[in-house]
């Protein structure tokens, strides 16, 4: 079968990258079969002597920062400094989980009730493949891919077409830090092949960031062959503005939530759901800051906001505002594209936003903000929860305690900021309900999500 061939494409300045093949089939079972005996190779050495080279790896990337970061930068337009942040925290992923992964996967004996002992043994289960989105081409790979080499597991990766050379490089600092050969690998496939590798004897697992379309077909395919999935999908995240907030703070960390990393972020803030009775100041304040962030040239320090990373998907954001507009909502900035060369958007604030458009139901992947007004605190919690997702979200109060407890007790979702905006942290859980998904990652609970948890007991013979 002939291998077919695939461009990468600059969304700043619409050139093309690199060039590659999509492998056949038969070679892409090859790379497997290559990652399960690296595998059983790999899973013999030493809990700390896989924290080692892990720790090898934190600082290869750090080493090879700014040839990553422009890579990235290059092929998803996301500006250039926000690159350098993801690669740091991608070292830090890296230590923590070299240090406290140690910990987490130690045994643990027990007594039994009727004497004896028992060992609890957190084993390595085999080949777990990861197909990941483009929007943080190294955080996706780097967040599922380390906690389970530290378990000792084998590890594949699909990566979207468009981060294919960062998908490459980073299997190239893996090995140079002193990984073994082929247990970390990468498969360049389409999506049909894709299907076939999930239902592959030795995969044993699957991890999925995307879309909740591809979340129930990764989940279904995978479910049919028995092997168990870790689902990091879509959101819609709401943050609340409540009647006591700082407006100032809170229209400022909402800009700051709503376009990092150009706004392609699943727990970017989205809906800003704010109560009546601040509601015209904090419009007045979110939107001229808005206004104040214009687009330009990702590698350019200056510019405060890239390009969406493909021409199609700037297409369908587009068609999102175009229809939510048709459906009564009013843009009060942005919402055209812009002439010239690149895939960029502005910065967009839609209100008059309400259930059945898609500013209000659907994910918005780009630089495009909702604001929603509530009567008071009690409705914005509620309008936060109506929605089918549960990524993430926030809260603006000056009252903390009170926040705090609207987000243990309401807020339906697997992360809540509270006067504030952040992305992962390596000590926190990471992952969503509803049609966010399922299944975490980070803060030690990701590095037990594909590991036999198995029971040794010993009898007391007495």
């Amino acid at each position: 079968m002939k291998e077919i061939e695939f461009t990468t494409i600059n969304p700043a300045t619409e050139e093309v990258i690199a060039t590659y093949k999509y492998m056949t089939k038969e070679k892409a079972y090859n790379t497997v079969a290559s990652c399960h005996e690296a595998f059983l190779e790999w899973k013999k050495k030493p809990v700390k002597t896989r924290g080692a080279i892990i720790k090898n790896i934190a600082n290869a990337l750090r080493e090879h920062k700014d040839e990553l970061a422009q890579l990235m930068t290059d092929e998803v337009g996301k500006l250039l400094k926000h690159s350098h942040q993801e690669i740091q925290l991608c070292a830090n992923i890296c230590e923590y989980t070299a240090t406290k992964g140690v910990k987490r996967l130690e045994d643990e004996e027990r007594s039994l009730p009727n004497g004896g002992r028992g060992i609890i043994q957190y084993a390595p289960i085999g080949v777990i493949y990861g197909i990941q989105p483009w929007n943080f081409p190294t955080y996706q790979v780097i967040r599922y891919a380390i906690v389970n080499l530290m378990a000792g597991n084998g590890v594949l990766l699909k990566h979207a077409k468009n981060v294919t050379g960062t998908a490459i490089k980073l299997k190239e600092i893996f090995e140079n830090a002193g990984l073994d050969k082929d247990v970390f690998s990468v498969l360049i496939i389409d999506h049909d092949v894709s299907d076939d590798i999930i239902t592959h004897k030795y995969v044993r697992g699957v991890t999925l960031t995307g879309s909740s379309a591809a979340g129930k077909h990764v989940g279904k395919k995978a479910g049919e062959a028995l092997k168990k999935t870790v689902l990091e999908l879509g959101s819609n995240d709401a943050y609340l503005v409540l009647d006591d907030a700082d407006i100032d703070l809170a229209a400022k960390v909402s800009v700051q939530g709503r376009l990092y990393n150009n706004g392609e972020t699943c727990v970017a803030a989205k809906r800003f759901v704010v109560v009546e009775s601040v509601y015209e100041e904090y419009k007045e304040k979110f939107v001229n800051i808005m206004n104040s962030k214009p687009h330009g040239d990702p590698s350019d320090e200056s510019s405060k906001l890239g390009p969406i990373a493909r021409k199609d998907l700037r297409e369908e954001l587009h068609d999102k505002v175009l229809e939510s507009v048709e459906k009564g909502a009013k843009i009060l900035c942005g919402g055209e594209i812009p002439d010239g060369k690149g895939y960029y958007y502005p910065s967009t604030v839609l209100e008059n936003v309400t259930p059945g458009q898609p500013a209000y139901d659907d994910e918005l992947f780009g630089p495009v903000a909702s604001i929603i007004k509530a009567k008071n605190n009690e409705d914005a919690m509620r309008i936060a929860n109506d929605s089918r997702f549960g990524l993430g979200g926030g809260i603006f109060s000056k009252d903390e305690n009170r926040a705090i407890e609207l987000a243990r007790n309401h807020f339906d979702t697997g992360k809540v900021n509270i006067n504030g905006f952040g992305l992962a942290h390596p000590n926190m859980p990471f992952g969503g309900v509803k049609n966010s998904g399922y299944g975490r990652e980070h803060g030690g609970f990701g590095i037990r999500e594909f590991v036999n948890v198995k029971s040794i007991v010993i009898p007391s013979n007495k």
